[in-house]
């Protein structure tokens, strides 16, 4: 079956029908306890499950849509208000970087303010297209540090999460300083350990740089960032960035 034959309605209705049957009752209460995943529309399926379906509808004609198309029932597919269907929609928008344009970010910015209900989410969407299109528009990366300003917590994790793809490519060294420094004392713990993250991937790149931050900052970075940030360092940084 092509899916490109079927309307946007009905291939949703064909993904609800498909994740239903891999529905796990466990699975969903781990998840809401442990992860904050919200239990409203969200069906219960493991994460490896939900990739081998996204998988298959990619390759069964998603792939081979106009990118204009792609892009909408990924919109349609986010605006469900399904955890799943999310996790669909950005990773079909991760696999269609070869069709990006400026005009995307206005769905990436969208789906970062109004569709993002845990750090799931967030690191889906952000270390896939969003990471992505950054590599290749960084005139949006003004845009994108606007968001650390965010009173929404998800949005300040995002504007960090967003570069972590770039700075595994050893890419925006000045840029991510710059969000690191704007999320410095952040006080909500996950904005705290996404920029420790973006620092930590970055370091794999340009260790030193990543030292002297930490040591320049290491006074008022909170701790959590701080380990987030030396944990791939050698021993002898790690150590001399925890002492206090």
């Amino acid at each position: 079956m092509d899916v490109r034959d079927l309307s946007d309605d009905y291939i949703i209705f064909l993904l609800k029908d498909d994740l239903q049957k891999k529905s796990d009752p466990k699975y969903i209460e781990r998840e809401i306890s442990l992860n904050g995943v919200p239990g409203e529309g969200f069906i219960g399926v493991r994460k490896p499950l939900v990739r081998d379906i996204a998988r298959k509808y990619w390759q069964g004609g998603v792939k081979k849509m106009p990118d204009w198309s792609v892009f909408h029932l990924c919109d349609s597919l986010v605006s469900e208000k399904s955890f799943e269907l999310r996790a669909v929609a950005f990773d079909w928008a991760k696999r269609s970087k070869k069709i990006y344009s400026p005009e995307h970010f206005t769905y990436f910015e969208k789906w970062v303010k109004n569709d993002i209900f845990c750090w799931i989410d967030c690191d889906d969407l952000c270390t896939g297209f969003g990471g992505e299109f950054l590599i290749q528009y960084p005139q949006y990366l003004p845009s994108v540090f606007e968001w650390t300003k965010s009173d929404n917590r998800w949005v300040r994790r995002a504007a960090a999460v967003s570069l972590i793809i770039p700075a595994k490519r050893g890419l925006y060294t000045e840029e991510i300083f710059k969000c690191a420094d704007a999320i410095l004392t952040d006080s909500d713990d996950m904005v705290r350990k996404g920029y420790g993250w973006m620092l930590k991937v970055l370091s794999q790149t340009y260790p030193d740089e990543v030292f002297s931050y930490v040591m320049e900052k290491k006074e008022s970075m909170p701790r959590t960032s701080l380990r987030y940030a030396i944990e791939k360092m050698p021993a002898d940084m790690k150590k001399k960035a925890m002492e206090k």
